[in-house]
Order: structure tokens, then C-alpha cells, then sequence
């Protein structure tokens, strides 16, 4: 049936158009008609209706056909009827809101051609068939309790699998109860320092030393709970920690802040590569026993370790002096949001505290994924897979430069998930260019630097070796060959 125009002119100002066309009996085709332009408020309540035989006259349609619809509309409570006042669209048919046109949303930048950016394990070796089997065996066999109101610390099963791998693999003298799950290392972070601004009401206060090479946004989240950071040295033996001790001398004379404790990476420093001398290790954590400072263990990618015998954890020495911080963003994924904090007992209730009953902690269901993807053996097969990846990436990598760049000298290879290409002094800015006009991503070494630090400035590359997918990593090595300044 060809579709037709009904003039209510009268009320609206406007012809409505009214679509007779689809399948049915013209009277089932003419109530659909209707009760959607009273849906969508192309018939406004109150709206007189022509009369129906006018309609019908309009329509082309028999007068019953339309006093009939006209009838079950009024049933089903889209019109009303009364004698004298005619037909109209009833008050309680509201026209939902007009929605509100949505905010364009700004493009996102165009991927890279060549990824070489740190921190980011290789996407496409997530272990999925295992995941999703260690998920379905989780969720079938947790209690009921585990669908309700969570623990502040984390499920059970997550903090003893980690208790259990944590002493095993990395040396941590690890209490379950002394665990606390978070949503990784920021969050934990946050934790720690939350409500530090003003009152000076955080779990852990400042000063707080930091390594003059690091994360920017680990250092910001620090200085935005108003802690100021004092950045350290940094040497072929890893964080010069002994300047703890210079700047406690010094602060006795007012020259320095006194600082309550440090962050340091010293499984593998971030981002110049190495661990801490274990004279160093030894120094930092006497430090903190007779200054009653407290040492932050950023162990980011410690299981990854290809030329030399494990570094376990400093933790190890002292757990009362020492909060103990991971995450399975660079073993497994950044999109599985769950880290820890192994505590001293003296932090645990102020963390609790900070947290919240209602903190938005992590995914119940994923804890107890990981929890059985751990205890499952998984995650250690996970691990050694990527482990020898990754190290044969780094041996492409190393490779390559002897042969096509001897002058250029890829340093913090003994473990960890990226290499820094050192660089002759003043090539860094040029090399960035070359390499974003090549379209490679990666961080100059510039990027993490201290704004105070003091220590020499170097020149160099941040090569995240991790992060293509295996097919893709040859050609990203390519390009970055390519990038590279010549010898002088």
C-alpha cells in the first residue's frame, strides 16, 4: 500500500507522515502506523486526531478500518475518546526524551608501522586457551561466597597461589595475609600514599627517594599526594644508595629534606637495565632498619632473566622493612588488572584502611582465574614460553647491531623485557626523528630522567623488544636499524 500524508495541521503546524506501507490488514497496518508516531513524538499528547470518518476519506480507506483502530488504541491507552472533545493522543504517552547528540569523539592517533615502545609484552601470546580453562575450572569450583561483598585483601585463593609463587620463584618471604591484592602497580602505589596531601593522612609520607632514571607517572602519582622526590645517582653497580646516608647527614643541618624512604627497580633497574650490587642491596636495607624508613621493591619483570642466575627479591632480607610490589601486566597482560603489595605487618590495616570496603578492587572472577591458572602450573609454562621468546628477540637485536651498528652498544640485556641503545652524545633528538619519519615508536632515554637529578645526562634509545607480535619484529628491527646515527 502506497504510503500516504495525515494533516493534523490543526495542533502541529506540520503535516505528519504516517507510513501505511508493510505487511498485515490495512487496519493492523494504520494502529502500527499511529502508535509509532505517538512513540516517537511525531503525535504529541494532547494532539486532536481528524475525525475518523475524514480520515478514511483521506486514506482511501473504509470508515470501520479506521473507527476500529482508532478503538484499540484507545484500549491499549495510546488515545483517549470523549464525546464532544474527539479523539486525541493521551496525556500519558509521553515522547521519550529527544537524546542528546553525542560529543564527537576525538579520532584516535594512527597506530605506529614499527612498535618498539617498553613496558608492553608481545599481545598476541596471550595464553588464551589456557586462560579460558583455568577461568571455566575457577568459577565452577568457587563457593558461593565468592559472588558476594569481596575481602579488601583479595580472594584467599589468589593470595596463597601467590604466597606459595612468590617464595618460589622470587625469594619473597610472602604471609598471605600480609598480601594485598590490587589492581597493579599505580594502584598500589596510590594505596600507599593515598590522603598523603595536606593532612598528611597517607599510609607512607615523604620525602621519598627515587632513582634519577624511572617512570614519569610513577613520580607524579607520588608528587600529587604531595611527596616530594629526591632523585639517586645511578652507576654501573645500580642506584647509588649509600647517598641515603649523605643526605640524612645533610638534613641534620638543614641543607636537605630528611627522606622516610625509597622506590627502587633493583631486580632490574628501569630504565638503564642491571640489578643492585648485592653490597647495595645489603646497604639500602640497613638503611632503612636504623632510620625506620621504609624500601618500595618495584619488581616489574623479574621472572625474565636470560644470562645470569636469578635475582630474588630484596624483600627477602627484611620483610618488615620492605613493601614488595607486582603485577602481571608485563608476564601476562596490562589488560588483566591484578598486582599485589607483600606488606610489612605494621602497613597492613592502614592499607586496608585506605582501600576501602568498597573500593573498587579487581575482578573477583579474575583473581580467581590467576589463582588457578598459578596453582595449575600454567602460568610458570607461560613464563618460560615468553621467557625464551623474548630472549631470542634480544639476540636478533644484539646480533644485528654487531653487525650493522658495532659503534652503538645495547646495554640491560641481562633480563627485562626491553634493551637501551647507547648513543653518541647529542644523537639522541636526531635518532627520535629518524625514527618517528621511519614510523617507529620508542622512547628516547631522556623520556625517564629526573627533572632534578643531578648525575650526567646520556644519550640513548629505549628499545622494547617485547612488544611487536613475532611475525612483525623482524621488520620493526629493521626500521630501527635504519634509524640509527653512523658512526662519527
Amino acid at each position: 500500500m502506497p504510503e500516504s500524508w495525515v494533516n493534523v495541521a490543526e495542533r502541529i503546524g506540520s503535516d505528519l507522515h504516517v507510513d501505511l506501507s508493510g505487511p498485515g490488514s490495512r487496519r493492523a497496518v494504520l494502529t502500527r502506523a499511529l502508535r509509532d508516531a505517538v512513540r516517537e513524538g511525531r503525535l504529541a499528547p494532547g494532539t486532536r486526531l481528524p475525525p475518523y470518518r475524514s480520515l478514511a476519506a483521506d486514506l482511501g480507506l473504509a470508515r470501520n478500518t479506521v473507527a476500529d483502530a482508532y478503538a484499540e488504541l484507545v484500549a491499549e491507552g495510546w488515545l483517549t475518546a470523549r464525546q464532544g472533545s474527539g479523539t486525541r493522543v493521551a496525556e500519558r504517552a509521553r515522547a521519550p526524551r529527544r537524546p542528546r547528540q553525542p560529543k564527537p569523539v576525538p579520532a584516535r592517533p594512527e597506530a605506529p608501522a614499527y612498535n618498539l615502545r617498553q613496558g608492553r609484552p608481545d599481545a598476541s601470546s596471550f595464553p588464551r586457551t589456557a586462560w579460558l580453562a583455568a577461568a571455566r575450572r575457577a568459577v565452577n569450583g568457587a563457593p558461593n561466597d565468592a559472588f558476594g561483598p569481596g575481602d579488601p585483601r583479595g580472594r584467599a585463593e589468589l593470595r596463597g597461589a601467590l604466597a606459595d609463587y612468590l617464595t618460589r620463584a622470587r625469594g619473597v618471604r610472602a604471609d598471605p595475609e600480609r598480601i594485598v591484592v590490587c589492581s597493579g602497580f599505580a594502584h598500589g602505589l596510590r594505596l600507599l600514599f593515598a590522603g598523603a596531601r595536606g593532612a598528611g593522612g597517607g599510609v607512607l609520607r615523604g620525602p621519598f627517594a627515587v632513582e634519577s632514571y624511572g617512570l614519569g607517572f610513577h613520580r607524579e602519582i607520588l608528587e600529587d599526594s604531595g611527596v616530594r622526590t629526591v632523585p639517586l645517582g645511578l652507576d654501573e653497580h645500580g642506584t647509588r644508595v649509600e647517598e641515603l646516608t649523605t643526605r640524612a647527614a645533610e638534613s641534620t643541618g638543614k641543607r636537605a629534606p630528611r627522606v622516610r624512604g625509597v622506590l627502587l627497580t633493583p631486580a632490574h633497574q628501569f630504565p638503564t637495565g642491571g640489578p643492585l650490587h648485592p653490597a647495595r642491596r645489603a646497604a639500602v636495607v640497613d638503611w632503612a632498619r636504623t632510620s625506620g624508613g621504609v624500601l618500595l621493591e618495584d619488581d616489574y619483570d623479574g621472572e625474565f632473566r636470560y644470562d645470569r642466575e636469578p635475582v630474588g627479591a630484596v624483600q627477602g632480607l627484611d620483610p618488615e622493612r620492605v613493601v614488595y610490589l607486582g603485577s602481571v601486566s608485563k608476564s601476562l597482560s596490562p589488560a588483566v588488572r591484578i598486582g599485589w603489595m607483600v606488606l610489612p605487618e605494621h602497613l597492613v590495616e592502614g592499607v586496608l584502611a585506605a582501600k576501602g570496603e568498597r573500593e573498587a578492587w579487581a575482578s573477583v572472577l579474575d583473581q580467581l582465574t590467576l589463582a588457578e591458572f598459578i596453582a595449575s602450573g600454567q602460568y610458570d609454562r607461560h613464563i618460560r614460553r615468553m621467557r625464551q621468546r623474548y630472549r631470542h628477540r634480544r639476540d636478533r637485536l644484539v646480533a644485528a647491531l654487531a653487525e650493522r651498528a658495532p659503534h652503538i652498544t645495547a646495554t640491560g640485556i641481562a633480563a627485562g623485557l626491553h634493551a637501551v641503545l647507547r648513543l653518541p652524545p647529542g644523537t639522541e633528538a636526531s635518532a627520535l626523528k629518524a625514527a618517528a619519519w621511519q614510523g617507529v615508536a620508542l622512547d628516547g632515554l631522556a623520556t625517564f630522567r629526573h627533572p632534578r637529578a643531578t648525575m650526567p645526562a646520556a644519550d640513548g634509545l629505549v628499545v622494547g623488544y617485547s612488544t611487536p607480535t613475532e611475525h612483525a619484529y623482524g621488520v620493526a628491527l629493521e626500521a630501527l636499524l635504519r634509524t640509527l646515527p653512523p658512526a662519527s
